[in-house]
């Protein structure tokens, strides 16, 4: 093999693998807890951050099926009833799909704010259903907490995802 079909290897590979793994990685660091004064355990939706960076910007790299897989993956870990995420993520990738269009390559401020929106209400619907599925309504603050600490942490986040894709995938088609 000679170095140039190496790097073509390297780089399909890649893209099939970066985006997937991303969202994998986010998500378990979203599983660390993070102790904040007054409230139970809470840490930022990375893995969501991740889903709805990909699916606006190269919907093509992340599959149904494997937001579903890293949905339940989240579940397992997490503690939360198994489904709930995978349900969320799911429901995030379908928005997002449709709504791609008019977010796709606007100026950052329009990326962030319309997270704001996805973020709000994936959170909302994994606390309702999470609650309706334990039979007991869970820690409001705490819902409010992670919701207000994802939005906060989605320039970072997206600052290393935007650095990944140039790495590992680029641009490709949009």
């Amino acid at each position: 093999m000679n170095p140039g079909e190496i790097a073509a290897q390297f780089e399909r590979l890649s893209r099939g693998i970066v985006p997937a793994a991303s969202v994998l990685m986010l998500a378990l660091l979203s599983v660390l807890p993070m102790p904040v004064a007054g409230l139970a355990t809470v840490m930022p939706a990375f893995g969501l951050m991740a889903i709805y960076y990909w699916v606006v910007l190269r919907p093509d790299l992340l599959p149904r099926v494997v937001v579903f897989a890293l949905g339940l993956v989240v579940d397992a870990l997490s503690g939360l009833p198994f489904g709930v995420h995978a349900l969320v993520y799911l429901l995030v990738h379908a928005a997002m799909l449709d709504q791609r269009r008019f977010i796709a390559g606007r100026p950052f401020w329009l990326f962030w704010s319309c997270f704001a929106m996805v973020a709000v209400a994936a959170q909302a619907g994994t606390w309702v259903i999470a609650s309706l599925l334990r039979g007991a309504v869970l820690a409001p603050l705490a819902t409010l907490a992670t919701t207000c600490l994802t939005i906060a942490a989605f320039p970072l986040a997206t600052f290393v995802l935007v650095r990944l894709q140039r790495a590992l995938v680029g641009a490709g088609r949009r």
